[in-house]
């Protein structure tokens, strides 16, 4: 649901408790941390338990598994994820009673206020940039808050409170909630085409990204990744305004450019050269050319606030990853499994690319999990063009999230898509299908990566778990 944004927006400091319907999302539960580090009383529910309610338990919240009007209590204040439907319970009561009903986007103004707001945007690496932002920064000795859609690896969490003047944050588009921000400086990684649902038109998705340049505050600054058409004509665009902006990328006539890239053995490296001068090498513990240009745009927000290139360089270079984004799952059989989020044609393209540094001439296969109906309608052929690159691919069914089934519209639309032989292309509609599909078919010296935004990351466990009890009966 999309909740109206308030006309007066109270003061954490005003609120007593906040009651979060899906609290255990990725970005419910990084507000639920920020509210309880405010001293803020916190209870929230959600469809499943979870560790990460286990773990907002540990931190003082009160969740509930499933959703019930008296799970509300005497809240302030409840907030809701898109995923919501306006029929919850917890809404329904909430309106009968007069209590405020805030989307994310009036949570996380209310927690940014009085801060500097650094902002990452972009269709695809906001993730990654903000937690290589937040890595590099408490590297060079910030303390900045932080909100991010994923849990990063070098603090165990996806926000914190800091005690410095900065607060970064991810800055989603998909429900307008960037819209709702006002950045002192912003990141914008790509202008693709995502979230067509809500947008409607491709016109519409990009128009609402010129929208965003109005909300910088003035004085403030741009860094796009200008390799990016989209991005570049946005940075175009934003000189208009008068607009500090500041372009990075591989191209002759960037501001920091990233020269001499390489990927391989699961590390990507390349050189930076700034104001004519080379500023030092960047190293990455993440395969992957894209990983690589994330990192310039947190370099360029780093050294604009005055922080030096050595230290964020350092820091950048101890980055050891974010949640999901091609995180290591394990190896047994001699089978390495890798777990990454990617949902979109050009983020799949990224990581299938990035995963064959992995796999060093070994077999690639990828397991694909497609995320919405109205994305897979809209990108399922380029999905499928997209893992064409990998040796073999399963395709599940569609993670419905927060829509409905459509009819004709499935993962078969992706994997029949898939540019290889049919035999090394496997439709398997549950995610127990694709994981027997798994078992009888990988080998020693496979790279597995299961790619998706929904519940295909429980599968890469599930394969090793397997794959070990073979080992061990092995001998």
């Amino acid at each position: 649901m999309r909740a109206p944004f308030p006309e007066q927006l109270r003061a954490v400091s005003d609120l007593r408790r906040v009651h979060l319907v899906g609290i255990g999302g990725a970005a419910l539960s990084g507000i639920a941390r920020l509210l309880l580090a405010h001293g803020t009383e916190v209870s929230g529910s959600d469809a499943a338990d979870s560790e990460t309610l286990d773990a907002l338990r540990s931190l003082g919240a009160r969740c509930e598994v499933g959703h019930a009007a008296a799970h509300l209590g005497d809240a302030d204040v409840l907030v809701v994820s898109t995923a919501v439907r306006e029929d919850n319970p917890e809404v329904v009561e909430a309106r009968r009673r007069g209590i405020p009903v805030w989307s994310r986007a009036a949570a996380m103004v209310s927690l940014m206020a009085g801060r500097r707001v650094l902002a990452v945007a972009g269709t695809h690496g906001k993730t990654t940039t903000t937690s290589m932002l937040v890595v590099a920064l408490l590297h060079a000795g910030a303390q900045p808050s932080y909100a991010i859609g994923s849990e990063l690896a070098a603090t165990g969490s996806n926000a914190g409170l800091g005690g410095g003047p900065d607060f970064v944050v991810e800055a989603d588009e998909s429900d307008g909630a960037f819209l709702r921000y006002e950045p002192s400086g912003t990141v914008v990684t790509n202008v693709d085409a995502d979230h067509l649902d809500a947008y409607g038109t491709v016109e519409a998705y990009r128009a609402a990204f010129t929208a965003y340049l109005d909300r910088i505050r003035a004085g403030g600054f741009l860094v796009v990744c200008a390799d990016d058409p989209g991005a570049d004509e946005l940075a175009r665009q934003a000189l208009d305004r008068g607009i500090e902006t500041i372009r990075v990328g591989t191209g002759e006539g960037m501001d920091l450019q990233a020269v001499d890239l390489r990927s391989e053995q699961g590390m990507s490296t390349c050189t930076v050269v700034g104001g004519g001068q080379v500023l030092g090498p960047l190293r990455l513990q993440v395969p992957g050319r894209h990983y690589l240009i994330d990192a310039l745009a947190a370099l360029a927000v780093g050294l604009r606030i005055g922080l030096p290139a050595d230290a964020l360089l350092a820091g950048l270079a101890g980055f050891t990853g974010s949640r999901r984004r091609m995180e290591a799952k394990g190896n047994a059989c001699g089978v390495s499994v890798v777990d990454s989020y990617a949902h979109h044609p050009v983020e799949i393209a990224g990581d299938v690319e990035a995963a064959r540094s992995l796999a060093a001439g070994s077999r690639l296969v990828v397991c694909f999990q497609p995320h919405l109906v109205s994305r897979t309608k809209t990108f399922g052929p380029a999905m499928g063009t997209a893992l064409g690159a990998a040796d073999l691919v399963v395709v599940s069914d569609i993670y419905l999230a927060r829509e409905d089934r459509e009819e004709g519209v499935t993962g078969a639309l992706v994997a029949d898509a898939v540019p290889l032989p049919a035999e090394a292309v496997v439709y398997a509609p549950t995610l127990d299908d694709a994981l027997n599909v798994l078992i009888e078919r990988v080998r020693p010296g496979d790279v597995v990566v299961t790619l998706g935004a929904g519940d295909v990351t429980v599968l890469g466990p599930r394969l090793l778990s397997v794959l070990r009890a073979r080992e061990q009966a092995d001998g």
